[in-house]
């Protein structure tokens, strides 16, 4: 079986993110080909029908139905349901990914839907979406009653569309919101992804806020633990957690100093620390590199302290911050000699908006053999 992603506005961590999630929830899996926003992917397994509601940086998966020529994509398609809604009405829009065929492609699906007595018609790609690289393509419209694509020399149809209206109405609707300092639940859902965690395993949080990634760790059956020094991002967090009803008995929250903290029974960290003091204009150089010493003191101590509590993978954020031409990056070396964790392969990964002076780097870090001996030691 072969699928089509394609992705959100940041490719590169949207990739990072199909990899860890394939990679611990499918037994085999092989990225075929890639281009601007799309990745075409080869699975053995049948994909779950609900996958795009647990994927940050995806935004539809098509499934490919056929290949070959036009000639042979067309006789292929003949013996193909093409639409399954009950309405005589159909828009639909087709994606085009580098084929030398979509003329005649089009051509044929307008002369198909007409002789099946549809109403049909082919609307263009009209919404916007920017690339984080300042690359901007088109989007479908939302009320499209299917969506088709063509990649190459495959044809295939959209069966699974991620529903931003929908996330983000849930997400204004909760209780508390802290808008300019909270990660978003597109990005809270990545960092998830990416901490390879499955349903009934246990995160911790250890800077939790008002609760965004234990949030979107809960909808997604993983059982968590939010931790916060202060008493009001506690409480604020207790409240939204109790918004959406989920069972108590599949979430703790503490107010604690994390780098103080007793636990045990954690398989991964998946966090956002403070990124420094909010800015209301751009820092020159020696203020960028204070909000870096100060953040990195802050994580150093914390991970010191918890990396001998937890089973698997550290995922969180750090400042990244653009000053003109150049961005400064907090000292991944410092991190990695003083807790003796590896950042993976391929990270950090920039996170930023191109009208943005704040963005962060996603880092994903490991054990090493000597962390697990020191582990086995500590117990």
């Amino acid at each position: 079986m072969e699928y089509l992603f394609i992705l959100g506005r940041n490719v590169d961590l949207s990739i990072a993110e199909i990899n860890a999630f394939l990679e611990t929830n499918y037994k085999s899996f092989k990225i075929l080909d890639k281009i601007k926003n799309s990745v075409l992917i080869e699975m053995q397994e049948k994909l779950e029908e609900e996958t795009i509601n647990k994927l940050g940086g995806t935004i539809f998966i098509g499934e490919v139905l056929v290949n070959g020529d036009d000639k042979e994509i067309i006789k292929k398609l003949d013996s193909i349901f093409l639409y399954f809604g009950k309405e005589n009405k159909l828009n639909y829009s087709l994606f085009d990914f580098e084929s030398p065929f979509h003329e005649k492609i089009s051509f044929y699906l307008k002369k198909r839907f007409k002789e099946e007595g549809l109403k049909a018609s082919e609307k263009s790609l009209g919404r916007i979406l920017n690339l984080q690289d300042k690359e901007t393509l088109s989007l479908p419209s939302s009320k499209n009653q299917e969506n088709y694509f063509l990649f190459k020399n495959k044809f295939g149809r959209i069966v699974q569309s991620c529903d931003y209206q929908e996330i983000e109405k849930r997400d204004m609707k909760k209780p508390f919101r802290r808008p300019e300092l909270s990660i978003s639940p597109r990005l809270a859902k990545i960092l998830i992804n990416l901490a390879q965690v499955k349903e009934n395993q246990r995160i911790l949080d250890p800077f939790c806020g008002v609760g965004n990634i234990l949030q979107e760790a809960l909808l997604q059956k993983i059982r968590v633990v939010g931790v916060d020094i202060s008493l009001d991002a506690i409480q604020f967090a207790r409240q939204n957690l109790s918004y959406f009803n989920f069972d108590r008995r599949d979430y703790l929250l503490i107010k604690k100093d994390s780098s103080k903290l007793r636990i045990n029974n954690i398989d991964a960290i998946i966090t956002e620390p403070q990124l420094g003091d909010l800015q209301k204009k751009v820092p020159n150089k020696d203020e960028a590199k204070r909000i870096m010493r100060k953040f990195e003191d802050l994580i150093i101590k914390v991970l010191k302290h918890l990396e001998y509590k937890v089973k698997g993978r550290i995922v969180f954020t750090s400042p990244l911050i653009i000053n003109k031409n150049e961005k400064i990056h907090c000292n991944l070396k410092k991190i990695e000699d003083e807790t003796g964790l590896l950042v993976l392969e391929g990270f950090p990964i920039e996170e930023f908006r191109n009208d943005s002076y704040i963005g962060r780097d996603i880092i994903v870090l490991k054990k090493t053999r000597k962390n697990k001996e020191d582990e086995r030691r500590n117990f």
